[in-house]
Order: structure tokens, then C-alpha cells, then sequence
């Protein structure tokens, strides 16, 4: 059996090693918070997976029916999901006011307690 020839060499300088990956840039504190903020706001899906929610709603009219299971549209669901959803972040909003208000940088169980105490019973309060 012939032995392969052996490829040429060059002569010269040995190539450059590879370069090392860039890093990652860094974002400014908070800028990534509110790049995530526009993302949602431009968006019209839900922030909710309609399966879970479907899954407890129906778990939680089970418990209020003393176990009677009732079947479900899927546009009564889905209406039902847009409305939590426009509470939570209606909530949401109104709790980051209260922080605001005190000068904090965290969102505290006693800031949504008090938004929900502003809101008065009609709207969902306390």
C-alpha cells in the first residue's frame, strides 16, 4: 500500500490564534426593566398561558359549587382572563403609585394592601 505524500508546509508565520468571543453588553441598571415594559405594553396577547387559567378557574368553580362541574366556553374564559389580567395590572399600577409615594424602591405586600384599601369595595378593594 502507497503512503500518502505529505502536504506542503508553509513557510512564514504560524496564523493568528482565534480571537476571544466579545462579551456581552452590559445594560444600565433598570434599562432592561423598562425595555421589557414597552415589549409588553405594544403587545395585545396575554401575560397568562389560557391553559393553567382555564385549569383553575375551573378547580376554583368546583370548590365554589360544592363539587357541581360546569362546562366552560372558551369565550367565557377568555373574557374572563382579560378581566383578571386588567385587574391585576390596574392593581399592579396603582400599588407602584403607593411606592412611590413612600420613596421605596421595593413593591411591598402592604403597598398592594393599601391600593386595594384606595380602590373602596365597588372597584375590588377591601
Amino acid at each position: 500500500m502507497p503512503r500518502p505524500k505529505p502536504t506542503p508546509r508553509r513557510r512564514g508565520r504560524s496564523p493568528a490564534p482565534p480571537s476571544p468571543p466579545p462579551l456581552a453588553r452590559r445594560c444600565r441598571p433598570g434599562q432592561r426593566a423598562l425595555q421589557e415594559i414597552r415589549k409588553y405594553q405594544s403587545s395585545t396577547r396575554l401575560l397568562l398561558r389560557p391553559g393553567p387559567f382555564a385549569c383553575l378557574v375551573r378547580e376554583l368553580c368546583l370548590l365554589f359549587t360544592c363539587g357541581v362541574d360546569y362546562h366552560w366556553q372558551s369565550m367565557a374564559l377568555l373574557a374572563l382572563q382579560e378581566a383578571a389580567e386588567a385587574f391585576m395590572a390596574r392593581l399592579l399600577e396603582e400599588a407602584y403609585l403607593c411606592l412611590l409615594h413612600t420613596r421605596q424602591v421595593t413593591l411591598f405586600l402592604k403597598d398592594l394592601q393599601l391600593a386595594r384599601c384606595l380602590r373602596g369595595p365597588e372597584l375590588g378593594g377591601i
